[in-house]
């Protein structure tokens, strides 16, 4: 089994079979057999875990899961394993991501290769098609995003504002579900894509800050229970 298959099904095992009290793991011996791996693999699984603060070692008792302090690398991963995540925290997500993002703009605007733009232009091309085909933006306005971030060439930029992305994989296309919300995506999208072109930084955050303004708005729908309420229940343990 991959590394990163083992990581996703032990997260998600571990939230279904731990105690529903104390939030004691299973011990290596029985996750090693349940996974049919050797129990220094899942040491070593678990160390990952424990590193990004979705588990607990606790001296002489074990291993206790502990979803509340869990890094956003561990959200991210829950998202993968097909586990339910807390609407406030992808809405702290997001406010984490609009930061993020609108300095990506101004950066990008003084680092972007034609590469860059020329791929920004594909993206838009793709949205258009999708757009009259009646269809969803959630892989485009994905894409579109990160090229942005990918043109500030900073690599461990990208990889934070991914992360971003692979949490709300399962939410996107109920987002995008509303053919409104696409038509006015891309329309902002060409914005900021000109006022990229053009090198104007002020201009490419004033646009930035404004796009993610409608996603921030639909998280807080959800939290205050304006909007479309979320499939599945939250990480908090019974």
């Amino acid at each position: 089994m991959k590394e990163k298959n083992l990581l996703a099904e032990l997260a998600a095992y571990l939230f279904s079979h731990s105690d529903n009290e104390t939030g004691r793991t299973p011990s290596e011996r029985e996750l090693a057999e349940h996974f049919g791996v050797s129990r220094g693999q899942i040491r070593e699984a678990l160390a990952i875990l424990e590193a990004m603060r979705i588990v607990e070692r606790r001296a002489k008792s074990g291993m206790y899961i502990d979803t509340k302090q869990a890094s956003v690398e561990a959200m991210a991963l829950f998202a993968r394993a097909g586990l339910p995540l807390d609407p406030i925290q992808i809405y702290e997500t997001v406010e984490l991501r609009k930061i993020h993002e609108i300095k990506a703009a101004e950066l990008a605007c003084s680092r972007a290769t034609e590469e860059n733009f020329e791929r920004l232009r594909e993206i838009l091309k793709a949205s258009e098609e999708r757009i009259a085909a009646g269809e969803g933006l959630a892989k485009e306005d994905r894409e579109f995003h990160l090229e942005i971030v990918r043109a500030t060439k900073n690599s461990v930029f990208h990889n934070v504002c991914s992360v971003y992305y692979m949490m709300g994989e399962q939410r996107l296309p109920i987002y995008f579900n509303d053919p409104e919300r696409s038509v006015r995506s891309h329309a902002e999208h060409i914005q900021i894509y000109e006022a990229l072109l053009r090198r104007d930084g002020n201009l490419a955050q004033a646009l930035m800050s404004a796009h993610l303004q409608g996603a921030e708005s639909y998280w807080k729908g959800l939290i205050e229970g304006h909007g479309e309420e979320p499939q599945s229940p939250t990480l908090e343990r019974a």
